[in-house]
């Protein structure tokens, strides 16, 4: 904290951690929740770790040019991140997202320098509700781009970097301050890297510990559900996707899942009672470790990550 950065990616990381009293109190159960405030990242979510580690990996291994074009599909955050790292390190960024994502994020990456494509929904689509197949339409278009622009595709469901992100510093964060006293982690999957980069890491240090994936009710295709509802308001992640790479092989110690009215609930009472203004996934977080401090995990203490800020929901119904 004394140290004068030479960019603002030096700022990127280093999280801090506070525990949600209130909110177990309010809830009457028995434990400790612990959340990661990633929301304080400079691109206001945790997908600046991976982004800046993909970058710094591309640009390690030689493939990765200077002046070459960046392309990624992102809900939002991932683009976010690297808009803020390819602006500093002078690469252009196009983020090709669907239009089913809040406006906010759209106005953000465009500010930060990045040339944002926008996608079109799946015939009846629901906007705030991305699917599986609207994330697969976004993919086409950023691999035609990549293409046509002979540009690097930043990858973020394929890249080591973003799950090392997560294992290099997340992981090892929690664990140094918690002192190691921490007995489980719940995350809500996206492309998985943060789960599998954290879950690496602390049980590396203590196999004990026990870590949990979260989805949407209706739409937990790792869970191996049948799959009723693939849309749903809990943006980035939940996208229906049975088999992440990030996944493979790794430990899951059990499966949660989230409405997405339950997710917004506790998003709503982060805010008010716990002063933290975070979005739809951060709320799922908390929801499934309020889940287990209820179940055999009752008394113990739950890790969780603020994924990213309330303000790049203003226009959802989340605040309404």
């Amino acid at each position: 904290m004394n140290k004068v950065y030479d960019s603002v990616i030096g700022a990127i990381g280093n999280t801090p951690l506070v525990k949600l009293d209130r909110l177990t109190r309010m809830h009457g159960v028995d434990g400790t929740i612990i959340a990661k405030l990633d929301y304080l990242n400079p691109g206001f979510s945790k997908k600046d770790r991976a982004a800046l580690e993909i970058i710094e990996e591309a640009e390690a291994q030689g493939i990765l040019s200077t002046g070459q074009t960046v392309v990624e599909l992102t809900s939002g955050n991932m683009g976010t991140g690297l808009a803020i790292v390819c602006a500093i390190k002078g690469y252009q960024f196009v983020a090709v997202m669907s239009k089913g994502n809040s406006e906010e994020r759209v106005r953000m990456m465009r500010a930060l320098g990045a040339e944002v494509v926008l996608v079109d929904q799946l015939h009846g689509s629901l906007p705030g509700q991305v699917s599986g197949g609207d994330l697969e339409r976004v993919n086409e278009e950023a691999v035609r781009i990549t293409t046509e622009r002979g540009a690097f595709r930043a990858d973020q469901f394929f890249r080591d970097g973003n799950w090392r992100a997560h294992y290099n510093h997340t992981g090892l964060e929690f664990w140094e301050q918690t002192g190691g006293c921490l007995d489980a982690f719940v995350d809500f999957l996206g492309s998985g890297g943060t789960y599998a980069g954290v879950t690496k890491s602390l049980k590396e240090r203590n196999s004990e510990i026990r870590c949990f994936v979260v989805e949407p009710v209706g739409a937990a295709a790792v869970a191996g559900q049948d799959i009723t509802q693939p849309e749903h308001p809990i943006q980035g992640g939940g996208y229906v996707i049975p088999n992440l790479a990030f996944l493979d092989g790794l430990p899951i110690d059990g499966y949660l899942q989230v409405s997405g009215g339950e997710a917004k609930r506790i998003a709503r009472e982060l805010a008010r009672f716990e002063g933290i203004f975070a979005g739809f996934s951060s709320g799922a977080n908390v929801a499934a470790a309020l889940q287990l401090l209820q179940s055999d995990l009752r008394g113990k203490t739950v890790a969780v990550m603020i994924c990213d800020s309330g303000l790049k929901y203003l226009s959802t119904d989340l605040w309404s």
